[in-house]
């Protein structure tokens, strides 16, 4: 269907887990998935199976060092554990490198302007991941590598990286912190895992922290104040999302009151950026949401508005 949205996944996102009880579970991708069908949406996306990224692709943001680690690292059975809160499994390594694949595919479609539009929905997510190091449920940075893609593959000189995730992406930040190709713009709770973001950042990063408790009127406010000057400013060429849902009243992992609406009202107001600058084009990709039944209708919030 042409200039329908690219959505991107594959099964070994599905397979990928981390323990029984672990928050980062495939039932989080399996009721994504099931929300999407239920709301009618399934049948006008354009639907893709995620590749695996390239080492070239992955190197670009990570060094060498970490991408080997992980290799080495995967198991053909059990579990090998890469932080207290990271493992993997035997299907955990192909789902890395097809989360991470899936946003430099999705990058490659909409430049080739095979749609304006794509969604990720993949796992591992990817925002904690830094450059020599796995953290926080994610192995590689998947929206790090898309981002990268576009500027050294494709020749962009201005993308930003619009990330809503309750934790700061600390990772994303250690990857693009000297590099003024790419605006990264945030919210988060703070103070918060990872514990950062709230002294950093500079005049291409845009860290907002937000006390706990704080409501969807709190988040608007923050993005209207600081984000949407910012991009005004820079306008991007392309605008990807590190989009994390977890920030919803309803999560358990955080303590910020974000509801479903104020997802909608996120993404069209990203998608502005998008349509004033950057030819419409967005790219977004899944991380963080550990309510199950909110995650599920809060991406069919966000795809709506993608797809409109």
């Amino acid at each position: 269907m042409p200039n329908a949205t690219v959505f991107l996944t594959h099964p070994d996102c599905v397979r990928h887990e981390m323990g029984s009880g672990h928050p980062e579970s495939p039932q989080r991708l399996k009721s994504v998935l099931a929300a999407i069908e239920a709301a009618g949406l399934a049948a006008s996306l354009d639907m893709r199976e995620a590749p695996p990224a390239s080492r070239e692709a992955i190197e670009r943001v990570h060094e060498r060092e970490h991408v080997d680690g992980i290799f080495e690292a995967a198991p053909q059975s059990g579990y090998a554990y890469l932080d207290p809160d990271t493992s993997m499994n035997a299907a955990s390594l192909s789902a890395a490198l097809r989360a991470a694949g899936a946003v430099v595919a999705a990058t490659d479609a909409v430049l080739a302007g095979e749609a304006r539009r794509a969604f990720c929905a993949v796992r591992p997510p990817g925002h904690h991941a830094t450059r020599a190091r796995p953290m926080g449920f994610c192995i590689f940075n998947n929206v790090a590598i898309g981002a990268a893609h576009a500027l050294e593959a494709h020749g962009l000189e201005r993308v930003a990286v619009l990330d809503f995730d309750v934790h700061h992406g600390n990772g994303t930040e250690d990857a693009f912190h000297d590099d003024p190709r790419v605006m990264l713009c945030s919210t988060f709770q703070h103070p918060y895992y990872p514990y950062s973001g709230a002294d950093s950042g500079n005049e291409h990063i845009v860290n907002v922290p937000l006390p706990a408790m704080t409501d969807g009127r709190g988040f608007r406010a923050a993005v209207e104040r600081f984000w949407m000057p910012a991009l005004e400013r820079y306008r991007p060429q392309l605008v990807f999302v590190s989009a994390g849902f977890d920030a919803h009243r309803d999560d358990p992992l955080a303590y910020l009151k974000l509801d479903d609406e104020d997802y909608r009202w996120v993404t069209e107001r990203l998608v502005e950026v998008a349509e004033r600058d950057a030819q419409g084009r967005v790219v977004s990709t899944l991380e963080g949401g550990y309510n199950t039944e909110a995650l599920g209708r809060c991406v069919v919030e966000h795809l709506r508005v993608l797809m409109a």
